[in-house]
């Protein structure tokens, strides 16, 4: 999709993030988590790439998802839920965070070990600071993905702190460094949360995931 998504589901975006979004459940471990029932699409990145900020321009919620300067904030995957079947899932940051790192080591097993058995899940939407684009640290959950045959799509956050023409760079460097990789979704989505740059877009794109997979 681009920013002249299908009107069919750009609406079906608007209206399906338009809902009310709340806190469903948190799970620190597999089995903690909630019954594999519905859609599921969840946001990895690195620590401080934006997830949560993402989440709360999606659905206009400022505080859903709690944001935080500090590396490492979000612990557990935190699961949110609307009115119909879909979910939301924010996983911890991989790579830095300033926290033990014996418990970096639990969250990054609980990543995995999440991303290869979840069988309701239906895309991993895998986030990436536009300003520095993918990193070694990216590459072992990019891995696991493959290997797992979960589609993954890259997301590029924060385009508004980067010039046009650099952003442009970025997009097709990116699109070519995964473009031989087996479960990787071949459209790089851009984004913004501060200006909302891009919302309307990857909207769409849950929304016809959803429908897709039989969700709401």
């Amino acid at each position: 999709m681009s920013e002249t998504t299908a009107p069919a589901f750009a609406e079906a975006g608007r209206r399906l993030f338009a809902a009310p979004w709340d806190f469903a459940w948190a799970a620190a471990s597999l089995d903690g988590l909630p019954p594999a029932e519905g859609v599921e699409i969840a946001l990895a990145g690195r620590s401080n790439v934006g997830k949560s900020s993402l989440i709360n321009a999606l659905t206009g919620r400022n505080a859903l998802a709690r944001t935080s300067h500090t590396p490492g904030r979000t612990q557990e995957l935190i699961f949110f839920a609307s009115t119909g079947s879909l979910r939301m899932v924010d996983m911890p940051g991989y790579g830095y965070a300033k926290v033990a790192d014996k418990k970096v080591k639990a969250w990054t097993r609980l990543i995995h070990d999440y991303l290869r058995g979840r069988v309701n899940l239906a895309r991993v939407f895998v986030l990436v600071d536009a300003r520095h684009g993918l990193k070694a640290t990216d590459d072992a959950v990019l891995k696991t993905l493959d290997e797992a045959a979960v589609v993954y799509q890259i997301v590029l956050t924060k385009v508004d702190e980067v010039k046009p023409a650099d952003l442009a760079a970025r997009i097709a460097d990116t699109a070519q460094r995964i473009a031989r990789r087996p479960a990787a979704f071949p459209e790089v989505l851009a984004t913004s949360s501060r200006t909302g740059f891009g919302m309307e877009t990857l909207r769409a794109t849950i929304a016809q995931l959803s429908a897709e997979r039989g969700g709401a």
